[in-house]
């Protein structure tokens, strides 16, 4: 059984989108475990009324997304967990095709392409020193399957990167050399509404932290840094100007 975790808050807007695509998904053969931040909209109404494809959720303050990932998984059962945003859509038949995969593989993370902007991106197959963000998948959340196992290792999810503790994590996967698999079937669409996509220059830093920390190389890693930070400075701009005081 697969256990697709979820962190809200104040998530009325976008959470009915997501809840459609679980009651659409023609494997039903999952659990939801959702764990909300004390919200003060209306999701706690919508989550009490998806009691038909909702498992197990609490409601109650957290000290952001990886603290409500590392509650939800303490609750869940599934061998395998997908994390999926409240802002995220699963295809109908992603669960159908994860399912299958990690039924007839040992892997440890099964990774699929994703929608993202209403472009594919298709998993990271090896690694590379130019790239930041989550290595060797698509993305984090919708398009990787993970062993739950893996956390009695390596740990929960990192308090010390509330933005990208999900890059150190699979950072830490790949030192280890556990075993990636791949899918070819689009599984999802990944928002862009999340903690990471407004905070452009916290994302880069983070992620450049978790490189130099797992991988060395501090002098190649700075200039990396540097050249995404030229390349996203429209992003860093628009998310800068968002959250200045006023």
């Amino acid at each position: 059984m697969i256990t697709i975790i979820t962190a809200t808050y104040n998530a009325q807007a976008s959470l009915p989108t997501l809840i459609a695509s679980l009651r659409s998904q023609t494997d039903r053969s999952f659990e939801w475990v959702v764990m909300d931040g004390a919200s003060e909209d209306a999701t706690v109404e919508l989550l009490k009324n998806a009691h038909d494809v909702l498992t197990r959720w609490v409601s109650e303050p957290d000290f952001g997304i990886y603290h409500a990932l590392n509650k939800a998984l303490q609750m869940a059962r599934g061998d395998y967990y997908l994390v999926v945003g409240a802002d995220d859509c699963l295809d109908p038949r992603a669960i159908e095709h994860f399912s299958r995969a990690a039924a007839e593989s040992s892997a440890d993370i099964i990774s699929a392409p994703v929608l993202v902007e209403g472009k594919q991106i298709a998993p990271r197959r090896r690694m590379s020193w130019l790239r930041s963000g989550p290595p060797m998948v698509s993305a984090h959340s919708v398009g990787s399957l993970i062993k739950r196992s893996l956390h009695r290792e390596i740990g929960p999810y990192s308090k010390r990167y509330p933005i990208a503790a999900d890059t150190y994590f699979l950072l830490q996967v790949w030192r280890r050399q556990k075993q990636f698999a791949y899918l070819q079937q689009t599984v999802g669409t990944f928002g862009t509404t999340g903690l990471s996509s407004g905070d452009t220059l916290g994302a880069l830093c983070e992620s450049f932290r978790a490189n130099v920390e797992v991988r060395g190389r501090l002098f190649l890693h700075v200039m990396l840094l540097l050249v995404r930070i030229i390349a996203n400075r429209a992003r860093i701009t628009a998310g800068l100007k968002r959250h200045r005081p006023r």
